[in-house]
C-alpha cells in the first residue's frame, strides 16, 4: 500500500481517554486509514514522530478572525463601552481587504498553535472563505448579522448572509462551511431570529450566536420579554441540535435544561469572559447536564490571541478557583472540550487518531522544557504546553506547518498585508 503521508514512531494521544501509545500513523486520502504497525507500507511524504507527541488537533469553536487588528486596542473596557465606543466605530471603518489581512494574520496564527479548525463570525466573509483556501484550514463561517428590529436592515442581512451560504458551503474540498451568524437576542429582534431559523432549516446549515454574555444582557432580555430569553427561544422554535451558542455566561439552572433539552452546543470562552468581566459560566454544571461544551478564544481584541493552549489552562483554573475545588475541570476535561467536543460542535468525523476519522492532528515536542518529564502526557498538554511546542499541523492529511515552518502562506507576506492595513484602518480613525 502506498499512502500520502505517514508519521513513523509517534507516541499518539487516540482522544478517548486511553494512555498514549507508540504507533505509527497512516494517512490517505485525508482520512486516518491506520494507527498502529505501519509494516509494508509506503507513502508520499513520511515524517519521523521520534520525540514527538501525535493527538488530534485543537478546535476554536468562536472567534472573529480578523479582530487581530484590534489586539491591544481598547483594552481594560466594560464591554458596552468597549463595544459602543471602540470596536464598533473602528468596525464601521473596515473594508474587504483589511479582513482579509486581519484574517491571514489570524490563520498564521492558528497553525502555529494546532487548530486545524475555527468557527468565525464576522464581515467581508468572502475574503475568511479565501483565506481558508490558501491556508488549508478549516473554518465554519458566517455573516455577522445585527438587525436591531429594522425590517430593512434585517432583509439586507439576511440576504447576505443567505449569499454567503449558497456561494461558500462545501467550498475548498469540503474546508469551508457555512452558518447563519445573527449577533445575538439583544441586537436581534424575535421576528428576525425566527426567518433565520427558517432560512437555516431551509440550506441545511447551523446557527452560530452570542448568548447570555453579559448580566446587562441577561436584565435587559429579561425586562424586554418579562421571562428569560432561553424560555423565549426554546418556545419559538429556535433552539436545536444545530445551534452553536457562544459564552452563555448568564444562565439559569432552568435555562441549563432547556439547552440541554434541545441539544444545543455550548462554546466557552473562558479567557474573554475574565477580561470584559462578564462573569463566569457554569461550565461544571452545564457539563453534568450533558451539554456538548467546547472551548473558544473570542476575538483578538477580547482576548488577545488565538491560543487554545493557554484557554484550555484558563478553564481550568477559572472555575477550581471560582468554585474553591480543585478537582473541578479536569485536565482530561478540558483537552476534551477543546478537541473532541469540538469536533462534535461543528457535526465533524474528528478528534480521535482512529481509522476512518478525518486526519486533522497536530504534533507536540517532547523535548520541550515544558513537557519533561511524562509523569502525565494531558496535564503537561493542558497545564504546561504552549504555541511554541507545537511543531507540525495537518489537516484533512494536508500538512499545514511542518518542524514550525509554515508550508501554506508566506509569514513575511502576511506581517506585510497585516501592517499595511493596520495603518490604512487606523490612521482612517485618526
Amino acid at each position: 500500500m502506498n499512502a500520502e503521508l505517514l508519521i513513523k514512531g509517534g507516541l499518539v494521544l487516540v482522544g478517548d481517554g486511553s494512555p498514549p501509545k507508540r504507533a505509527d500513523v497512516v494517512i490517505d486520502e485525508g482520512k486516518l486509514v491506520r494507527v498502529g504497525e505501519a509494516r509494508g507500507i509506503s507513502a508520499d511524504e513520511v515524517i519521523d514522530g521520534s520525540g514527538r507527541l501525535v493527538m488530534p488537533a485543537f478546535v476554536n469553536t468562536h472567534t472573529h478572525l480578523a479582530m487581530t487588528l484590534f489586539r491591544g486596542y481598547a483594552d481594560d473596557l466594560s464591554l458596552d463601552v468597549w463595544l459602543g465606543e471602540h470596536i464598533w466605530p473602528i468596525e464601521a471603518k473596515l473594508r474587504a481587504s483589511h479582513v482579509r489581512a486581519g484574517a491571514l494574520m489570524g490563520a498564521l496564527e492558528l497553525i502555529r498553535s494546532g487548530v486545524g479548525t475555527f468557527c468565525d463570525m464576522y464581515f467581508f466573509m468572502d475574503e475568511v472563505a479565501r483565506v481558508i483556501e490558501e491556508s488549508g484550514l478549516r473554518g465554519f463561517i458566517g455573516h455577522g448579522m445585527i438587525e436591531l428590529g429594522d425590517e430593512r436592515r434585517g432583509k439586507k442581512e439576511l440576504s447576505e448572509a443567505r449569499r454567503l451560504v449558497r456561494e461558500y458551503e462545501g467550498h475548498a474540498d469540503g474546508r469551508v462551511r457555512t452558518m447563519y451568524a445573527p449577533h445575538a437576542p439583544y441586537t436581534c429582534s424575535l421576528e428576525f431570529l425566527h426567518r433565520v431559523r427558517e432560512v437555516a432549516d431551509e440550506d441545511g446549515v447551523g446557527i452560530h450566536m452570542h448568548l447570555l454574555e453579559t448580566q446587562k444582557e441577561k436584565e435587559e432580555l429579561e425586562e424586554r420579554h418579562g421571562r428569560s430569553i432561553v424560555s423565549v427561544l426554546s418556545e419559538m422554535g429556535f433552539l436545536g441540535g444545530d445551534v452553536l451558542a457562544a459564552h452563555c455566561v448568564w444562565l439559569s439552572d432552568e435555562d441549563i435544561r432547556l439547552l440541554h433539552h434541545h441539544n444545543v452546543k455550548v462554546s466557552h470562552n473562558p479567557v474573554s469572559n475574565m477580561k470584559l468581566a462578564s462573569g463566569v459560566a457554569k461550565v461544571p454544571e452545564m457539563l453534568d447536564a450533558g451539554i456538548n461544551i467546547s472551548l473558544g478564544t473570542d476575538g483578538c481584541a477580547s482576548n488577545n490571541n488565538l491560543d487554545m493552549l493557554g484557554e484550555m489552562k484558563a478553564a481550568a483554573l477559572l472555575h477550581k478557583v471560582f468554585r474553591l475545588s480543585p478537582t473541578v475541570m479536569s485536565a482530561p476535561t478540558v483537552l476534551q472540550m477543546a478537541t473532541l467536543s469540538g469536533y462534535r460542535a461543528l457535526g465533524l468525523n474528528g478528534g480521535l487518531l482512529r481509522e476512518g476519522y478525518d486526519a486533522d492532528l497536530v504534533m507536540l515536542d517532547l523535548t520541550s522544557e515544558r513537557l519533561l518529564p511524562l509523569h502525565n502526557v494531558v496535564s503537561n498538554i493542558v497545564y504546561s504546553a504552549s504555541p511554541c511546542d507545537v511543531v507540525s499541523t495537518i489537516v484533512q492529511g494536508k500538512v499545514l506547518m511542518h518542524e514550525r515552518v509554515v508550508r501554506t502562506l508566506d509569514a513575511r507576506e502576511v506581517a506585510f498585508q497585516f501592517a499595511r492595513a493596520v495603518d490604512e484602518l487606523f490612521e482612517s480613525k485618526a
